[in-house]
């Protein structure tokens, strides 16, 4: 027996046999609710598309603008300018996409020899909530599906 079947000539005020009927309110419940949940499946796939996109736009200043003309040691730490074995800051803000990439594959960023890189990255990775950068290099820390 259907649904339709089950709903004709019922005495809480079904139709009359043989006469069709809409579905119950559940039924009508359950389908608007997946509805619902198709329209926010289409409307959060593009938000997560433009969440990458952001994300590997995103920049990084080195060092904040709190430490501005100061230096990058090696061990990621900022230094009074002009210190021996220190690294200038870089010319401008880094972006999240070169930054992800010499975290995932280890190499250098663009235009930059190796060690500057590497006290650039220890100083990146040294950042804590509140600091400039913070936020753009923990979105590049997460997962991507």
């Amino acid at each position: 027996m259907d649904d339709h079947e089950q709903d004709r000539g019922r005495p809480d005020g079904g139709s009359p046999a043989g006469t069709p009927v809409e579905p119950s309110s559940g039924r009508r419940r359950a389908l608007m609710l997946g509805a619902v949940g198709a329209a926010s499946v289409m409307s959060i796939r593009p938000a997560l598309a433009q969440t990458h996109a952001s994300v590997m736009t995103c920049e990084i200043p080195v060092p904040d603008a709190a430490r501005r003309g100061r230096y990058i040691a090696t061990d990621g730490s900022t230094v009074p300018s002009g210190t021996t074995g220190a690294f200038a800051p870089p010319g401008a803000p880094l972006k999240g996409e070169d930054v992800r990439r010499a975290t995932t594959g280890g190499g250098p960023l663009p235009g930059v020899e190796y060690e500057r890189s590497q006290a650039y990255m220890n100083y990146i990775r040294r950042l804590q909530r509140g600091t400039g950068g913070f936020t753009c290099f923990a979105s590049l820390q997460m997962p991507r599906s």
